[in-house]
């Protein structure tokens, strides 16, 4: 399989998640890795971009309505937005909330599993609803990867284990072996 993807979901608990599964990814990255965390809509804008700007090697970027995705680069849903990939950029919407949240894991998931097919790796997180299940199984049936965390390891299992529970998630796994598949996956080498 070629990755040209990869999309992340997560909630509570999703930011140290994110940091810890893309800490080692090397910024000459191949592809773009697009993330949907759920988060206050109040959430002060870019805060969260910078959070995770200190912890990863890779370029983060805060999307803004038809940005291009960029190979090597984290592309953050912005809060109180769905993001969505259409005709190879990022999308906002302010369509109503999916699973309570808005940015909807399922909707970013879905929509990329569209545009990629079966260039997409779909990565379900820590949280504590169901969000992400759906996408998982629209990635595997269009032909994409799908990953979960190990539920037993997330801060709030719900969210891996709804996926899981889909009978699509093809690797399960804390989060140090999630980095390493997904490192495989798309053909580079962890940084140390």
């Amino acid at each position: 399989m070629t990755a040209d993807l990869v999309v992340i979901g997560g909630s509570w608990g999703g930011f140290e998640a994110v940091c810890e599964l893309l800490a080692p990814m090397p910024r000459a990255a191949a592809l773009p890795f697009v993330v949907a965390l759920h988060r206050s809509p109040r959430s002060k804008d870019g805060a969260l971009e910078q959070m995770l700007a200190n912890c990863l090697r890779l370029e983060v970027i805060a999307v803004e309505d038809k940005s291009p995705l960029k190979a090597g680069c984290v592309h953050v849903a912005p809060a109180d937005y769905h993001l969505l990939i259409e005709d190879g950029s990022l999308a906002l919407s302010t369509d109503p909330q999916v699973q309570f949240s808005r940015p909807s894991i399922d909707m970013l998931f879905e929509s990329a599993a569209d545009e990629y097919m079966a260039g997409v790796v779909g990565v379900v997180l820590t949280g504590a609803n169901a969000d992400g299940a759906a996408g998982v199984r629209r990635i595997k049936v269009l032909g994409g990867v799908t990953m979960a965390q190990e539920p037993a390891t997330a801060v709030k299992p719900q969210m891996p284990q709804a996926a899981i529970n889909t009978g699509c998630v093809d690797f399960v796994g804390p989060i140090p072996a999630l980095a390493r598949e997904l490192g495989l996956l798309i053909g580079c080498e962890l940084a140390s």
